[in-house]
């Protein structure tokens, strides 16, 4: 593949793992345009791509902002020219749309100290659904238009192992991430005659800035929910962001990846296919 005649525009790119790969991108000869809600972020990741003598701009960017974002995508047309590889990594959860416990105790419904289902605002919800499947739907509207009938174009969604198997306490971004898979298969049809590939990484676990209170406890130990999940990792450990540079770089690649649409690439450590016995 030609890395050094291709534009990548990467969302949520002020985070651990995306500015990994935008970085790791760039090192390749990708020009890469990061945009996060975070500008000084974003430039954070600019300012080492530069550093290491490649080629990136940031740009401050709401992916739930329509109007600004077709702003930022004519900007950056005029930057860096036609672009070829969209990653929507933008996303998250939010403490107040999770549940406290596990499964459901009576004991919930009268303890204030406690979150149980029946105590979430639906609110809350609606934002982590909002910045998860309608920040990937609204980015994709806005930069899937230039793409259309450009040689080697390809966008690559972010969904989660909470898609496919609904994860305790994050109820919203189970949910959420479940539409990811399913716009990700939609948008791929509704593409593929147009040589447009759609397709979608689902990350194991990995420590962010995001999860990182759900996984260790205040001095770096690992809590017990992130004991669950190391026991149900055949592979014993949670992933780096290195991890992930195969299989993107791979669906990024439409030499390698040309006739793959539509499909939901595990990077897991064998989550997804250990039952637990």
């Amino acid at each position: 593949m030609e890395w050094n005649n291709k534009v990548a525009i990467i969302t949520g790119a002020g985070g651990v793992l995306l500015s990994a790969y935008a970085k790791e991108l760039a090192s390749k000869g990708v020009k890469v345009a990061v945009l996060s809600k975070s500008f000084e972020h974003a430039q954070c990741t600019v300012n080492e791509i530069i550093t290491a003598g490649n080629i990136a701009k940031a740009y401050a960017c709401d992916v739930l902002d329509k109007e600004n974002l077709i702003k930022i995508e004519k900007q950056i047309y005029k930057d860096f020219g036609q672009y070829h590889i969209l990653i929507n990594g933008a996303g998250g959860n939010i403490p107040s749309a999770n549940t406290t416990n596990e499964t459901f105790i009576f004991e919930d419904l009268n303890n204030s100290d406690t979150c149980s289902f029946f105590d979430i605002d639906s609110n809350e919800i609606e934002k982590v659904f909002s910045i998860n499947f309608l920040g990937t739907f609204i980015v994709s509207q806005v930069f899937a238009k230039r793409m259309l009938g450009a040689k080697g174009c390809t966008i690559i969604n972010f969904s989660s192992m909470a898609a496919q198997k609904p994860m305790t306490k994050v109820v919203g971004y189970s949910a959420a991430k479940a539409a990811i898979d399913n716009f990700t298969k939609w948008l791929a049809v509704h593409f593929a005659e147009q040589g447009l590939r759609v397709n979608a990484i689902a990350p194991g676990f990995f420590l962010t800035n995001q999860n990182r209170t759900l996984l260790t406890n205040p001095n770096g130990s690992l809590t017990e929910r992130s004991h669950k999940i190391i026991n149900h990792t055949p592979m014993r450990r949670f992933g780096s962001a290195h991890d992930l540079f195969g299989a993107l770089s791979w669906l990024c690649d439409d030499d390698a990846s040309g006739f793959v649409t539509g499909s939901i690439i595990d990077v897991d450590g064998g989550f997804q296919s250990y039952s637990g016995v």
